[in-house]
C-alpha cells in the first residue's frame, strides 16, 4: 500500500524520550542563562540516538572535542585577529592535537566547536562564547546520558 515504514511502540517511545530530553536540556541551559541553549538540545539528540555503550563513547568524543575546540577558539580569537587563515591553522592544529592525545575521533567535534567559536560574529569576547559553548554542550551530554541510563530503549528493526 504505502511506501512508508511501520511505527511500532519502541519507535514512538524513543521519539517521545528524545523530544522530552531535548526540551529538558534546552530549559536547563536557559536556566543557566546560556545564550545559545539550542546547543544543549542538539547535543542531547546526538547522545540519545545511540545505545548506552555507544552513547558513552559519543559523549566522551563530543566532550573532548568541545573542550579542545572551545579552548582553541577562545585562544586564537583572543590573541590573533579572527580570519580564515587563523581558522584554517586552528583546524589543522586541532587535527594534530587530537591525534597526539589519542582522541582522533573527537576531531570533528573540535573542528565544529572551533568554527562556531571563531566564525560566528558576536558582541562578547571569544573566550566567553567558548565558555558558553562548553557549558551548553556539557548540559546536553549530561541530560542525554542520564536519560539513556534511566530510560533505555531497544528499537526493533533500527535503521
Amino acid at each position: 500500500m504505502f511506501p512508508f515504514g511501520r511505527v511500532d511502540r519502541s519507535i514512538a517511545e524513543d521519539s517521545a524520550r528524545t523530544a522530552l530530553a531535548a526540551v529538558a536540556s534546552f530549559l536547563i541551559a536557559r536556566l543557566l542563562r546560556m545564550p545559545e541553549a539550542y546547543w544543549a538540545a542538539i547535543s542531547t539528540i546526538i547522545v540519545l540516538q545511540s545505545t548506552l555503550g555507544a552513547a558513552l563513547t559519543i559523549s566522551w568524543q563530543r566532550f573532548a572535542g568541545t573542550v579542545l575546540g572551545a579552548a582553541a577558539g577562545g585562544l586564537l580569537s583572543t590573541y590573533f585577529r579572527a580570519n580564515l587563515a587563523v581558522f584554517g591553522a586552528g583546524v589543522f592544529l586541532l587535527g594534530l592535537i587530537c591525534a597526539f592525545l589519542r582522541v582522533r575521533s573527537a576531531y570533528r567535534f573540535a573542528g565544529v566547536t572551533l568554527a562556531i567559536t571563531m566564525l560566528i560574529p558576536r558582541d562578547s569576547p571569544a573566550w566567553v562564547a567558548a565558555e558558553h559553548r562548553f557549558v551548553e554542550v556539557s548540559v546536553g551530554i549530561a541530560v542525554g546520558l542520564a536519560i539513556t541510563a534511566v530510560w533505555p530503549i531497544q528499537l526493533h528493526g533500527k535503521g
